[in-house]
């Protein structure tokens, strides 16, 4: 089986930790402080418990170190609740209700020559594939398996990204590839020209962190809502815009949306614009999580907005890459599991695909962006970078490039009974939520949410 003749045990913390903090400038001496990391229970063949733990530990400390005083606080870290965290979707409920994480389309299906991996949770990706391939407006999974058993996955493939949908190739790890991804940053700054430095330190108040810093959300899903939830337990306030159209899944919003305000704006239109605008103009930073073209379109591209915004620190993210042919491209963490290589290598019995018992790629990711955005607020590390840049693609050579185990980690898995113990409930406009505890977090830090999820679109688009 792929990838099963590596390192006897996968758990590598700090490995992921010290390339963060390398690449953000600090020094590594610095990670004397953090102490022995929690070996979170995500039984994989892949290091996902070393990634989770590290990716976790970096915002924790970033806003730790930000956090000033004459001595950096310990960091307050659990295995259990960072696993919890992970999988959240095991343990998210709205009143009393637990929703399917999946779509009756979304998940692998068998061709006539091998497999793929399809994402259809938003309705307009299902309808695009049920399109392409035939299909009735309500038909379901065995439809589909029968509609693409006799085709070939590089056929279906193209034929469902052409028309719209989201459907990729379970494909073998290509080592060479990871190697060569593995090469280029994990968290890329980009320097601006007109930068316009303004550390943490020169006018934060005292309290939390990242207090008086205020975060403008253009991201959906898993990874930008988690960075940016994660800057709002450490003090920003974070207000997330979304276009009207389409819809956001209503329980996944909920899920990251703790500690933020939600509004909806169409920036086509000119006076959602200007109040866009506004908003922009007095926005510490920006975290997008929209294709290039669809920003440049808008005008939002990172170029154009530090040109007119030099102080504004801009995070990017992209599923697969901001190269030529990656940066277009629409995806998800489960995308990338299947393409990257990473099904086969989680694969139960060599026949069938697998997958990893969480969406860690989306979660570390967002943690990663979380330290990086941090770090660059808080002007201490050894670089004048405005802008940051990560994708999924990226953490997941970063994860195929670490430790391997041929069998599943000993650690187990978490019990349902554990996952309780780690939730929490919020009740507030968007009814009675239950969600994981912070993962994140130092002593003295918010050790809950200190205010519940808003239903998606349902504030003004205003700063406080």
């Amino acid at each position: 089986m792929d990838g099963t003749d590596a390192t006897a045990a996968a758990f590598d913390p700090r490995r992921v930790l010290a390339r963060a903090w390398r690449e953000l400038g600090r020094d590594e001496s610095e990670l004397a402080l953090v102490g022995a990391l929690p070996e979170p229970p995500l039984p994989a063949r892949l290091d996902v418990a070393g990634l989770a733990a590290d990716s976790v530990a970096a915002a924790s400390f970033a806003a730790a170190i930000a956090a000033g005083g004459e001595r950096v606080p310990a960091l307050r870290l659990s295995g259990a609740r960072i696993a919890t965290a992970f999988g959240s979707e095991r343990v998210f409920a709205i009143d009393g209700v637990r929703p399917a994480a999946w779509a009756p389309l979304s998940g692998f299906w068998q061709t006539s020559d091998g497999w793929v991996r399809t994402h259809a949770n938003y309705p307009h990706h299902a309808a695009a594939l049920r399109r392409v391939l035939g299909l009735s407006a309500d038909a379901e999974g065995a439809a589909l398996a029968s509609a693409l058993e006799s085709r070939t996955a590089a056929d279906v493939s193209a034929d469902v990204t052409a028309a719209g949908g989201l459907c990729v190739v379970v494909s073998r790890e290509d080592p060479a590839d990871t190697a060569a991804r593995a090469a280029a940053p994990l968290i890329e700054l980009v320097d601006s020209e007109t930068s316009d430095r303004r550390p943490l330190g020169a006018s934060r108040p005292v309290g939390r962190p990242l207090d008086g810093i205020r975060v403008l959300d253009l991201t959906r899903v898993i990874a930008g809502p988690v960075a940016t939830r994660t800057l709002g337990l450490f003090g920003a306030e974070v207000l997330r815009i979304d276009p009207p159209e389409p819809a956001e899944i209503g329980w996944q919003h909920l899920d990251s949306g703790a500690g933020k305000r939600s509004a909806l704006l169409d920036l086509r239109s000119r006076s959602d614009r200007r109040r866009f605008d506004d908003l922009l103009a007095a926005a510490d930073v920006l975290v997008l999580g929209y294709r290039p073209a669809s920003l440049e379109r808008l005008g939002l591209d990172p170029r154009t907005l530090a040109a007119r915004h030099p102080s504004l620190v801009i995070a990017q993210l992209s599923a697969w890459g901001f190269g030529p042919g990656e940066a277009e491209r629409a995806g998800f963490d489960s995308l990338v599991q299947a393409e990257s290589g990473i099904a086969w290598i989680e694969s139960p019995d060599g026949e069938r695909p697998g997958a990893l018992p969480v969406q860690a790629l989306d979660h570390a990711t967002g943690y990663l962006l979380a330290a990086a955005v941090t770090t660059v607020l808080d002007g201490r590390g050894a670089t004048d970078a405005r802008g940051v840049r990560m994708s999924l693609r990226r953490t997941a050579a970063e994860l195929l490039g670490g430790p391997r185990t041929p069998d599943r980690s000993p650690a187990g898995e978490l019990g349902d009974d554990d996952r309780v113990a780690e939730a929490q409930h919020l009740v507030g406009s968007a009814g009675d939520v239950v969600v994981p505890r912070p993962a994140a977090g130092y002593v003295g830090s918010d050790d809950e949410w200190m205010t519940p999820p808003h239903a998606w679109g349902s504030d003004t688009a205003d700063w406080a």
